[in-house]
């Protein structure tokens, strides 16, 4: 971690259901995950709502299979 970076301590994990076909070994893999960090519980759960809304720009009724679960540090 960069310390010239203030803290970020409340997170989003993002990884992948085991039956979602990006999880095959050739693509993310089964253990893919990722964080996105901030600074205020706040902003976290704007961007958490965010994220679990139907995207702008997909199909009528489609949902995002990324699980996304609220994390601190």
């Amino acid at each position: 971690m960069n310390t010239q970076e203030p803290q970020k301590p409340y997170g989003i994990r993002c990884n992948l259901p085991p039956d979602d076909p990006m999880s095959a070994p050739h693509l993310l893999g089964p253990d893919w995950e990722a964080y996105r960090w901030y600074p205020t519980e706040q902003q976290r759960d704007a961007d958490y709502e965010d994220y679990r809304r139907e995207h702008r720009y997909s199909r009528r009724g489609d949902q995002p299979s990324v699980i996304y679960t609220k994390v601190s540090r």
